[in-house]
């Protein structure tokens, strides 16, 4: 590399650092002065999907814990709790974990949302009020905070033996979307800021 390319590239990329558009810092989160976690239940991965989704809509500040590590979580601040759903029920270890703590819960939680297959039509006030309402908000007493119910999908080679022949009859799908995972991620915290 010749004398003045060298000056030139290094002069360039100091200004670059100086002006906070080092690029390559860009997709670092950003630090916060709160703690934050998304807890999840899931059996094949839809919820463990949507729970990374949902922490990179927060800006990449919440940790990621699925339940089935029993998890210490009082140490955090603001909580966002989620589950995929089977037989109109969130996973029993998340809603054992809820009902064990609720009382240091409730001042915890900023958003919840489900995983629902739903046959692949799309979610409506009906999934809300079953799944949010009378699993989460309900049993935590919470006021109205962000939740949302998603369209999961189905991977039959995921099942366990005892749930695969009830599904035999449904396809392989995907209907989980990242792009609506990361805007809740951003609606939940935007409604604290």
């Amino acid at each position: 590399m010749q004398r003045r390319t060298f000056i030139k590239v290094g002069v360039a990329g100091t200004l670059c650092a100086l002006s906070g558009r080092a690029w390559a810092l860009m997709y670092y989160p950003r630090p916060s002065g709160k703690k934050w976690a998304v807890l999840y239940g899931t059996w094949c991965g839809s919820s463990r999907d949507a729970a990374v989704w949902i922490s990179e809509g927060l800006e990449g500040i919440a940790d990621v814990f699925d339940i089935r590590e029993k998890p210490d979580l009082k140490g955090y601040d603001h909580l966002v709790l989620g589950s995929s759903i089977r037989n109109y029920r969130i996973h029993p270890l998340l809603k054992e974990y809820i009902e064990e703590n609720r009382i240091w819960l409730k001042g915890k939680v900023r958003g919840v949302w489900a995983v629902c297959h739903n046959l692949g039509k799309p979610v409506g006030p009906s999934q809300v009020t079953r799944y949010i309402d009378g699993q989460f908000l309900k049993v935590l007493d919470l006021p109205r905070i962000p939740s949302r119910v998603f369209l999961g999908r189905i991977t039959k080679a995921l099942l366990e033996d005892e749930v695969r022949p009830l599904m035999e009859h449904l396809e392989d799908c995907d209907y989980l979307k990242r792009s609506d995972c990361l805007a809740f991620g951003r609606e939940i915290l935007y409604s604290i800021r």
